[in-house]
């Protein structure tokens, strides 16, 4: 086997990236699941805290979601009582904000996804994770206006 660049992709590029996503998040879960959070309510409850109260719909599209698939993710963040959703502006609107103990367990996970992070950059490095960041946004940006959300 030879370390010539490939002049085409080799594989499916879907596989590959579930493939990388599933390892990493088993990763993360692994850490921030210390918490009782799993890593993709981590994100949601720390997208929620950072941004501040939002509609609902104005927080899927900053995280890239479907409406529906944001208001599934919400339901046990809701339920722990972490997340509050109250009635926006008109009645179609819904109003998302972190509660008092929602912002305590987003520090509490915030610790372990730290961990996490520190210990995947000392595993691939920190300039391939810096390389993979550049590209990852890079591939998004340009698949941006083709796909959308």
């Amino acid at each position: 086997m030879t370390n010539a660049p490939l002049s085409r992709p080799q594989g499916c590029t879907n596989l590959k990236l579930r493939q990388l996503m599933r390892r990493v998040a088993q990763h993360y879960d692994a850490e921030v699941g210390k918490t009782g959070l799993k890593g993709t309510q981590y994100s949601l409850l720390s997208h929620v805290v950072r941004l501040g109260p939002m509609r609902s719909v104005d927080l899927a599209a900053a995280m890239k979601l479907t409406p529906s698939t944001l208001s599934r993710n919400l339901q046990p963040l809701v339920a722990s009582g972490w997340i509050s959703v109250a009635p926006g502006a008109d009645a179609r609107s819904h109003l998302i904000t972190a509660t008092e103990d929602g912002q305590r367990k987003r520090a509490e996970a915030q610790r372990h996804w730290k961990v996490a992070q520190l210990a995947l950059n000392q595993r691939l490095g920190e300039a391939r994770v810096a390389e993979l960041h550049a590209l990852l946004d890079e591939a998004m940006a340009a698949l941006e206006d083709r796909i959308g959300s």
